[in-house]
Parts: structure tokens; C-alpha cells; sequence
């Protein structure tokens, strides 16, 4: 019992010392460590994650064992296996790399568009997308958020116009010349139309996702972008995000998960605001 107090108090005190830097080198560590436990979920390597935890398991018995020749060889693997490390996860790295190199610093502070034009945007987009999944035109609109989609942008034709349902109908009409391509809107405004975007090379899609999903998976997977997927077959409505698909959604739906994902801080005020009245209409009848 001693032993065990003094422990939490040697603890606690170690605690109580730590000085400002200190702190900042825990937290740089921990987003580190959650970094790379992301990146293995997204990657579907945990079997690979669960090889390397084996091997120093192993590192540390042949070194407690003082098994020398165990020990260099496991070691000479190690050294060996960052190379490899790097050359079998080539294609996720350079998109992690490239969404860091894309990130907006200036988001840090806050959104520099507001809340009203994207929520116009999200209507427009909601209401194009169910008359295009009506009569089945195929449609890709891109939002973007805090990476930047410039290089996409630039393989397209510029716009710069205020997002309506008829402009984006009209674009994906098959027979205009930008229906092919991408939308990009940016600040709630439609940046961009006939944009070429990276096709994902995940071997883990459905066969019977064509060109125009593997191009929206592609483009979330390189982003923070939400992407919308009208099908030109189907006329399903669907939302890539982070490299994941989400097929088949109702308009209610579809509605609810863009402002969810593009209006976060008015969904929470305007959810404090919901509440604060409905307190203040219990606290009337009573």
C-alpha cells in the first residue's frame, strides 16, 4: 500500500513540474501517435501495423535474452524495413503530403466566407441534385474546405458565378461541352466547371462504381473536399468523403450530412439558439 502511494505521489509530482515545453512535446507526440494510428486505419494495414508491433515484441525478448545474433538480424530488418515502409506506402503518402501542402493556414482563424452563401449553395446543390437524379444526368460537384483545389481548378474552365440549381443543370446537360468534368465550388461560390480530378487507385472499390465515382473517391482521398456524385445510370445520389462513399442517400439525408460537413460552427450555434429558446418557452408555461 506505501509502495502504491508513493508511486501516485511521485507521479503527481512529476506532473506538477512539467514546464510549458514539456507539455507542448507530450501533445506534439500524441497527434503524432494518432497520426499514425489514422493513417493505418485508412490504409487497411493493420495486419501490416500488427507484423511490426511482432517483431520488436521479439527485439525486446532476443535482447533480454542477449541472443546477440537474433538481436543484430532483427535489428538489420528494422533498418530495411523503412525503405520498404516508404516504397509500399508510396501513393498515401504523397496524398497525405499533398493535403498538407494544400491546407488553408489562414482556416486556423476562423472561415473567411460566411455561412449564408455556402447555405445557399448547399440549397441550390440539393435542389439540382434531385431534379438531375430524376432524369438521370450524371453530375461531380466539388466543395472544397480547407485544402485547396487549385491544380483541379486550373484543368477546367474558369466561372466565378453565384451557385443556382438552373447553372448547375445546364453544365451537366450531356449535351454541354462542360458535363464531362467537375464542378468546384469554393467560399459558396461555383468556382470552376469541366475540372479533371485524380481517379483513386483504392483496389478496394465495387466494380460497378464507374469514372465519375472513382473520380470523386479520388479527389476526397487527396482532400478534405466533399464531393457529390450524381449517377448517370442510376440517378443514386452519393457523398465521397475521405476516401469513403456514401451511396444511395434521400434528399433529406443528402441535405443534412453537406450542412453537417460544411456548416459545423452555424449547425452548433444555431442548435445552442434551439435549445435556449425551448428552455425559455418551458420556463413561460410553467
Amino acid at each position: 500500500m506505501n509502495n502504491l502511494t508513493s508511486r501516485v505521489t511521485d507521479s503527481i509530482n512529476l506532473i506538477l513540474s512539467m514546464s510549458f515545453a514539456d507539455v507542448v512535446d507530450v501533445l506534439i507526440v500524441a497527434v503524432a501517435i494518432y497520426a499514425v494510428i489514422s493513417f493505418i486505419r485508412k490504409t487497411n494495414s493493420a495486419r501490416f501495423a500488427q507484423g511490426i508491433l511482432l517483431l520488436l515484441v521479439l527485439l525486446w525478448l532476443s535482447s533480454l535474452a542477449q541472443l546477440t545474433l537474433t538481436s543484430f538480424l532483427l535489428r538489420q530488418v528494422f533498418e530495411i524495413g523503412v525503405l520498404a515502409v516508404v516504397i509500399l506506402f508510396q501513393p498515401e503518402i504523397r496524398r497525405a503530403l499533398e493535403r498538407v501542402g494544400s491546407y488553408r493556414i489562414f482556416s486556423l482563424f476562423g472561415r473567411s466566407v460566411g455561412g449564408q452563401a455556402v447555405d445557399k449553395a448547399i440549397m441550390q446543390t440539393v435542389n439540382a441534385c434531385q431534379d438531375m437524379s430524376r432524369s438521370r444526368t450524371g453530375a461531380l460537384i466539388v466543395f472544397e474546405r480547407t485544402n485547396h483545389l487549385n491544380e483541379a481548378m486550373v484543368s477546367g474552365t474558369p466561372v466565378d458565378a453565384l451557385v443556382t440549381a438552373e447553372l448547375l443543370k445546364n453544365i451537366f446537360f450531356n449535351k454541354s461541352p462542360l458535363h464531362d468534368g467537375a464542378v468546384i465550388i469554393r467560399d459558396g461560390r461555383l468556382a470552376a466547371a469541366g475540372c479533371v480530378l485524380p481517379l483513386s487507385d483504392s483496389s478496394n472499390l465495387s466494380k460497378d462504381l464507374g469514372m465519375r465515382h472513382r473520380a470523386g473517391i479520388g479527389m476526397s482521398e487527396r482532400s478534405d473536399a466533399v464531393v457529390v456524385i450524381v449517377s448517370e445510370e442510376t440517378g443514386a445520389i452519393s457523398v465521397a468523403q475521405d476516401g469513403l462513399l456514401k451511396r444511395h442517400l434521400t434528399a433529406d439525408t443528402f441535405e443534412s450530412l453537406l450542412r453537417q460537413e460544411l456548416l459545423p460552427q452555424q449547425q452548433e450555434a444555431g442548435s445552442w439558439l434551439d435549445r435556449l429558446k425551448r428552455a425559455k418557452g418551458n420556463g413561460n408555461e410553467e
